[in-house]
């Protein structure tokens, strides 16, 4: 048996997508345990580009079964549209499976989203208003839909009743209009006609899993600077990606879990609010921008850029216990003279090595450590002993300073832009 969870090492748009895509061509199953549409992972193959946001990024290789996991909140909409798309170029969806377990996002959580952070202002976390916090929220008041009650009409009516005057009282007090039961019910109606054959009780099918010894990729969302207890609260997102989420969210036992990857872009990025500290307003941040194309999957919006921060990648890799490192878009810095990374922040007159409380984050200074850059193209390479010398020792003192060893390393895009470490 071999369990893998991927998951992001810094504030999410690390490329977990296609660490997932290019491990998944050996895989038997595939679990995306956490989040909703909030986020995307874009993957480039012989099919295309694709930016998934619920869809496991394993849905690329026929053989696998793909499930979404009990720990994501689904918009039943947004995932016919995935589908649509994926149908359209020629990706078979007959490996696709939902848990019934999962919690469905409502039209009045993306109304109450927007909403409430608008009434944020100043304060604002920098959400993608796609409804993601209000259904969590909604999950831990238990006032939640979860996916298999489209299986069962009349409870799922008797549960319209309770929750929607909860949801009308919510919206009454940002001055909208109420939803009516009947016409969510129709739409729930039409989501079960969609997605009743996909709906399945998610423990058997791992149960077997693990019994024959399949190959099992677990799949998070964001990363760990935006988990929701580990993260830069309150500027976090409404779950938990580190790989402790990951067994509760796709149905395991932490014993089954065998290895970690923790996925770490070559530098960092951020998109939405909250304190960023090795952020870079000036010509570096716009090249690291430009070139890595670090635009949002889901909204489109510029993502902040600057150094990589080893001081978030020390605390990543000590949550999750990762066993192997995959670097993405190092060849974005083939071009520069020289790089930075973090080691540590200044902080008034102290210096720290550990991620502090947000108060004082919003304070930090980094310091950093520099080494030379390469200068030299990457995107060819294929093998670890054909990168430049500084491109070595940079992956390496990485490697040192998250205490992991690199198992992979990404010069591009495409799946085949991937080194692994240690294969000939």
């Amino acid at each position: 048996m071999s369990v893998t969870a991927i998951v992001g090492a810094q504030w999410g748009d690390e490329g977990k997508g296609r660490v997932v895509d290019y491990l998944a061509q050996q895989a038997d199953l595939v679990v995306r345990y956490q989040g909703g549409d909030n986020a995307g992972h874009t993957v480039v193959n012989e099919h295309g580009t694709f930016r998934l946001h619920l869809v496991p990024s394993g849905i690329f290789n026929p053989r696998a079964l793909c499930l979404l996991g009990t720990g994501m909140v689904i918009n039943p909409a947004r995932l016919l549209e995935e589908m649509e798309q994926l149908a359209a170029a020629n990706v078979s969806l007959d490996g696709l499976a939902i848990s019934a377990g999962a919690q469905m996002l409502m039209p009045y959580h993306v109304l109450l989203d927007g909403q409430e952070e608008k009434a944020r202002a100043g304060s604002a976390i920098g959400t993608t208003g796609r409804g993601i916090g209000p259904a969590y929220a909604d999950r831990a008041a238990r006032n939640g839909l979860r996916v298999g009650d489209l299986q069962h009409p009349d409870y799922l009516r008797c549960r319209l009743e309770l929750v929607v005057p909860r949801a009308n009282r919510a919206l009454a007090a940002f001055g909208l209009p109420p939803l009516e039961v009947d016409a969510l019910w129709a739409t729930c109606q039409a989501w079960a006609q969609a997605l009743d054959p996909l709906i399945v009780d998610p423990l058997p099918v791992l149960r077997e899993a693990v019994r024959r010894d399949r190959q099992i990729l677990l799949e998070g969302q964001l990363g760990v600077m935006r988990d929701l207890d580990w993260g830069i609260y309150p500027y976090v997102t409404s779950s938990n990606p580190i790989a402790g989420g990951a067994c509760a969210g796709a149905g395991l036992p932490p014993s089954a879990i065998q290895q970690v990857i923790g996925v770490v872009k070559a530098y960092s990025t951020c998109v939405g609010a909250g304190p960023f500290p090795v952020e870079l307003n000036d010509v570096t941040g716009k090249y690291l921008r430009e070139v890595g194309g670090e635009y949002g999957a889901t909204t489109g919006r510029p993502r902040r850029c600057g150094w990589l921060d080893a001081v978030a990648l020390r605390r990543a890799a000590w949550l999750n216990g990762f066993t192997g490192l995959a670097i993405t878009k190092l060849d974005v810095l083939d071009s520069l003279p020289e790089l930075k990374i973090c080691l540590a922040y200044r902080i008034e007159d102290r210096q720290v090595e550990e991620l502090p409380h947000t108060a004082l984050l919003e304070q930090a200074v980094p310091v950093y450590e520099t080494l030379p850059g390469w200068q030299a193209p990457t995107a060819g390479v294929r093998r670890w002993d054909d990168l430049p010398g500084a491109a070595q020792a940079y992956v390496t003192r990485l490697s040192e300073l998250a205490g992991t060893p690199v198992r992979y390393v990404s010069v591009g895009p495409e799946r085949e832009a991937m080194i692994e470490i240690g294969k000939a």
